[in-house]
């Protein structure tokens, strides 16, 4: 056999991992494609470029010694989505079940260092079953070395977690890490400690699924920002967002030429929104009529539902939006919501993304719980989060905006860059019943009528204070617009402001209340 020939058979049992075909089998089986198969699937066709292909593990004992495939269970390369590059590797599950190695952890932190130095995108396809036993504590020193890449790479390169398989232990805070995680139900599970742990040690009886599962993750932990039916449109999905993601911190995201006129009409505006402040109504509905196309990604769907975050172009330019929502425990602020809306607003102003912040909030959701569970810290996040944001930042406000939740909601006395509201909105430090029967209480209860008092004083607060033009009047708000024109002011704003820059002080880094 000549040398091209020893290295074309070498190549042709790497790209095969050492998975044998009924290892394949059982991976198809589970409703799973293969590491390669994923791959192709998320690159542009024929663009990877695979890297370490004929690394082997170096341990010995445990029977280790015996099986030394090429490629040690993960796929290392770059390729390109819709052109641009983009650094991907793959865990092998059909080889030692997709578990990290010492040559295996090698193998990624190889491909992240190259993704910084490249500044391009990084994502990763988990399906692993954790630190390899039978290499001890060189597994867990990988994991350490994988930890602290993410850390670095954070707010410099996209980093994108697609779990496509089981996550256990600490396996488990890399796609914490990470900038965004996608997971797909049925297969694809995450926790720190398993079932049979669980069990042992607390008694409880649960499933994998029940306890890390796909929804148990997009709905209540927060974990996932996307959860999937399948793999193929999960893996479309990661290859739209990372359309709307510039490659690195030092470029802007890549805009698009819309047909969609910048100046559109936005008529339907007027009978979204009722006119009744209590009254509910979907803001995804306001966001689809503003954006270009009626398109937006929403991120983190089923997870705090009262605030919406999303991604969207707004005259070609990628935009994150953060809209409170009526329909959801009347668009109040709660611990959850800040902290959503918090890590959006983060991860729109490390990559350039500027950010426009509908709002419609009566106040931060009361209660007990709220205040035991630490919503002064966790609002505290919303309001760091959008205080130190440098991107342009533009405030629209649809109709209410009550009391701190108004000033963490991106208001001009925090920084925005321009704000905005419709004709009926009502800014005040409440709603005029509750500031009426505080003010006038003593009035009210001595009154031989009470009822017929508080409504005339409620009338007085509303006329005094929290009529539509009293903000605008003192420059806390730029202009009252008709919201038939919201995507053209909006549009308008965004390219203003597109050339912002913003000095920061000299610091090693805040301290954020996290």
């Amino acid at each position: 056999m000549t040398g091209l020939e020893e290295l074309a058979e070498l190549k042709r049992a790497a790209r095969n991992g050492g998975g044998t075909p009924e290892a394949t089998e059982r991976q198809h089986a589970r409703g799973k494609l293969t590491a390669h198969e994923r791959i192709a699937v998320l690159l542009d066709a024929g663009s990877f470029c695979e890297i370490e292909t004929l690394r082997r593990h170096r341990a010995t004992g445990f029977g280790l010694e015996a099986k030394r495939p090429h490629g040690d269970g993960v796929v290392t390369g770059w390729g390109t989505v819709h052109g641009r590059r983009v650094f991907v590797y793959a865990h092998d599950f059909r080889v030692f079940g997709g578990s990290l190695g010492e040559a295996h952890a090698a193998k990624i932190h190889k491909l992240m260092d190259l993704a910084a130095t490249a500044g391009a995108p990084l994502v990763s396809l988990n399906d692993g079953a954790g630190a390899r036993i039978q290499e001890g504590v060189t597994a867990l020193a990988g994991y350490g070395g994988i930890f602290i890449r993410n850390t670095r790479n954070s707010g410099v390169i996209p980093q994108l977690s697609v779990m496509l398989g089981p996550c256990a232990g600490g396996a488990a805070y890399s796609p914490a890490l990470t900038d965004f995680v996608f997971i797909v139900r049925g297969i694809a599970q995450m926790f720190i400690t398993g079932p049979d742990v669980v069990r042992a040690v607390t008694g409880e009886d649960v499933s994998q699924d029940a306890l890390g599962g796909a929804d148990v993750h997009a709905t209540a932990s927060g974990v996932a920002a996307f959860v999937y039916d399948d793999e193929e449109s999960c893996l479309a999905d990661v290859r739209y967002l990372l359309s709307l993601l510039p490659s690195n911190n030092r470029e802007v995201p890549p805009r698009v030429q819309s047909a969609d006129p910048p100046d559109r009409p936005t008529d339907r505006l007027l009978t979204i929104v009722p006119a009744d402040p209590r009254e509910p109504y979907d803001t995804r509905d306001v966001i689809a009529e503003i954006v270009d196309d009626g398109e937006f990604m929403e991120v983190h769907a089923g997870w705090a539902t009262n605030v919406v975050c999303a991604l969207a172009r707004l005259n070609g330019y990628v935009t994150g939006i953060v809209a409170n929502q009526p329909g959801s425990l009347a668009g109040t602020l709660d611990i959850s919501a800040s902290e959503k809306a918090a890590r959006f607003v983060q991860t729109c102003d490390a990559f350039n993304i500027p950010i426009v912040s509908l709002v419609d909030v009566p106040g931060f959701l009361p209660g007990v719980g709220q205040e035991h569970g630490g919503i002064i810290r966790h609002g505290a996040k919303l309001l760091y989060a959008y205080c130190n944001a440098t991107v342009p930042r533009v405030q629209l406000i649809l109709r209410k905006a009550y009391g701190g939740a108004y000033i963490v909601m991106d208001s001009r006395s925090v920084g925005a860059d321009l704000s905005y509201a419709w004709p009926a909105n009502e800014i005040a430090v409440m709603g005029a019943e509750g500031a009426a029967n505080v003010i006038f209480r003593r009035e009210i209860d001595q009154a031989e009528q009470p009822e017929q008092v508080r409504a005339q004083k409620i009338k007085e607060y509303r006329n005094t204070l929290i009529h539509p033009y009293y903000a605008s009047e003192r420059g806390l708000v730029d202009d009252v617009i008709d919201p038939r024109q919201t995507r053209a002011v909006l549009s308008e704003a965004l390219d203003v402001l597109q050339h912002k820059h913003a000095d920061l002080p000299s610091r090693k880094h805040g301290n954020p209340p996290v």
